[in-house]
C-alpha cells in the first residue's frame, strides 16, 4: 500500500510525515526514525517492509526545518548528509520526533502498543525519545550518537534491540563495550554483526552488507513480534 501524507502540527510550524498502513488497515504503531540521509528511498522501503509485517508506520521528515526531506543517492550522499546533520538542532529534533510519536499514538488505525525503529542518526534519536516517551519497544540500528547518550540509558526501560557492525567506523570496540554496559541493566540486547560496517543495512550505500542486513532484519522481525505483537 502506498503511503499517505500527514502533517504534525507543532507550535512553530507543520512537520510533514508519511503513513504506511498494513493490509488489514490497523495494527500496532511504529515510528520510523530516519538516517543521516533523511527520509531516503531506502527508509521508505523499510517502512513498507514494516507495514507488510502488520504495523502502522509513521515516518516524519525530521530535516523539515532544514528545508529538505532527503539527500539524493550518489557518491556525495555521505557528505551531504553530514552537512545536514551539522545544522540539525538535536533537542528540537528529539522534541519533533516525540511529537510524531504522540500523533502516532492518537491515530485510530493504531491498535495496541507503539514502538520506535531508528537507523544510524535515527538510532540515537530514537533512543533519546524512548528515554522520555516510554514506548513498548525500541530497535536501533548502529546509533552513531549512542556513546554520547548513555546517561539516558537508565530511563530507556522499553524492551530494546541494538544492531551494530563489528567493523563500524563510528562505533569501535570500546564504544560497543560502553553501550553494552549501559543498556544491559535494562535488559537490552546488543547484536554485533561480523564483517559489517556502519549503515550495513542500506543497499543504496557503499557499506551495504547483505548477510548482516538479512540477519539483523530477521532478528528485528522476531523481536517486534515478541514485544509488539500484531
Amino acid at each position: 500500500m502506498d503511503p499517505t501524507e500527514v502533517t504534525i502540527e507543532l507550535d512553530d510550524g507543520a512537520m510533514p510525515a508519511h503513513l504506511w498502513l498494513p493490509d488489514r488497515g490497523s495494527g500496532p504503531g511504529i515510528l520510523l526514525v530516519q538516517e543521516i540521509f533523511g527520509l531516503s528511498p531506502y527508509l521508505r522501503r523499510r517502512a513498507a517492509d514494516l507495514a507488510a509485517l502488520g504495523y502502522v508506520v509513521m515516518a516524519p521528515e525530521l530535516f523539515w526545518r532544514l528545508g529538505t526531506s532527503a539527500v539524493p543517492n550518489g557518491p556525495t550522499m555521505l557528505e551531504q548528509g553530514l552537512a545536514l546533520a551539522s545544522r540539525f538542532d538535536w533537542p528540537t529534533g528529539v522534541s519533533d520526533a516525540s511529537a510524531a510519536l504522540d500523533r502516532l499514538r492518537e491515530l485510530p488505525e493504531v491498535t495496541g502498543g507503539v514502538g520506535l525503529v531508528g537507523f544510524c542518526f535515527g538510532g540515537g534519536l530514537a533512543f533519546a525519545v524512548a528515554a522520555d516517551e516510554a514506548p513498548d519497544a525500541l530497535v536501533a540500528y548502529y546509533g552513531s550518537a549512542l556513546p554520547t547518550l548513555l546517561d539516558l540509558a537508565p530511563r530507556v526501560l522499553a524492551p530494546s534491540l541494538h544492531h551494530i557492525g563489528a567493523a563500524d567506523a563510528y562505533l569501535d570496540s570500546a564504544a560497543v563495550a560502553a553501550i553494552r554496559a549501559a543498556v544491559a541493566p535494562q535488559g537490552a540486547r546488543v547484536e554485533v554483526h561480523d564483517g559489517a560496517d556502519h549503515a550495513f543495512d542500506n543497499p543504496d550505500f557503499a557499506n551495504f552488507h547483505p548477510g548482516a542486513s538479512a540477519t539483523a532484519w530477521a532478528q528485528t522481525r522476531d523481536f517486534l513480534r515478541e514485544h509488539l505483537p500484531v
